[in-house]
């Protein structure tokens, strides 16, 4: 019996041996043709921008092109359940941002994928922050002259949003929620006229991206009262939301990789381990920080633990500011 045992404890651990001999040659063989990388925006956007630059900096240890095919519309959706349908074999992968992890809240039962069940999030790669900003003409030095205002005088200043469900648009609603105060949400088809109409003075604050309004807090247009996130690394001179006591308002455009959720792990393995490498390479680090972009590089499943609470967390806000889809 004893010598069966011992056998049959062999021939486990042989098949053991073969199994992963077999996921080792599986990662080292993948991938023989090129990746196709759908981006659920139109070229030229942030998200699209992050997306070319990374593919050109992974085509190397690759040694395939990573092919962008830019699915636009419903808010990332449409793109977004391309990846969802895509077949796991590692030749469709998908670059989602914060939109992924709001559009549950948002869209409910009407989102055609479960973001939980139907993705395995590869690696969080970048973070672009958000900055407090009001016009340089404005009378408010921080954020709290702003809220006490806000207090005294409800539902009198206006916030720019770059239309409902954006991130600078919960950045507001975060901020309204977190600092009890009631103003205006001024709904714009876009980030680039929200801004536009900011610095005519025609709204009195705003959050704007890093690299949206970097330029204009340094050219002497715009004020910025505080960083979400952390300081950024481009504006250093900003205190950040948790300096100034609003930590929870933390609103951001993050993005990360994501592939079907039956892909094998060995292939989700590599992915991860060549992506976060990419965005830690020091060279490529500096070209992303000049662009507005924070490089991250997690694990899979320090992304997973990441957007599970942030779903929860977006699913509460918006729900207690009743924020509907358009």
């Amino acid at each position: 019996m004893a010598m069966m045992n011992r056998r049959r404890f062999a021939v486990g651990v042989a098949a053991l041996s073969t199994l992963g001999a077999a996921a080792a040659r599986a990662q080292d063989a993948y991938p023989q043709r090129p990746v196709k990388l759908i981006v659920p925006y139109a070229p030229g956007g942030g998200t699209d921008v992050f997306s070319r630059l990374l593919a050109t900096q992974i085509e190397r240890e690759f040694g395939q092109s990573l092919v962008i095919d830019n699915r636009a519309g419903g808010a990332s959706v449409i793109g977004t359940r391309a990846v969802a349908d895509a077949p796991g074999d590692g030749y469709t992968i998908g670059m989602v941002d914060s939109a992924f992890v709001t559009n549950p809240g948002l869209l409910k039962e009407k989102l055609p994928y479960d973001t939980r069940k139907d993705f395995i999030p590869v690696s969080l790669l970048s973070r672009t922050q958000l900055v407090l900003a009001v016009h340089e003409a404005s009378p408010f030095k921080t954020a709290k002259e702003l809220v006490d205002h806000a207090k005294a005088n409800p539902g009198k200043l206006t916030f720019a949003s770059a239309g409902i469900g954006t991130g600078i648009h919960l950045a507001g609603e975060q901020f309204r929620q977190v600092a009890g105060i009631n103003v205006v949400i001024v709904p714009y088809r876009g980030g680039a006229p929200a801004l536009a109409d900011f610095i005519a003075g025609k709204v009195d604050f705003t959050f704007g991206a890093v690299p949206s309004i970097k330029a204009h807090i340094e050219g002497g247009k715009a004020r910025g009262l505080g960083v979400t996130r952390g300081r950024a690394p481009q504006l250093p001179n900003i205190p950040s939301m948790e300096e100034i006591g609003y930590g929870q308002v933390d609103s951001a455009s993050e993005m990360g990789l994501v592939v079907p959720a039956s892909t094998p792990a060995p292939i989700v393995e590599k992915l991860q381990r060549i992506s976060a490498a990419a965005v830690k390479d020091p060279a490529f680090r500096d070209k992303l920080l000049e662009r507005g972009f924070q490089p991250i590089g997690t694990s899979t499943a320090e992304f997973r633990a990441h957007v599970d609470r942030e779903i929860e967390k977006w699913i509460k806000i918006i729900a207690a500011g009743d924020i509907k889809p358009e």
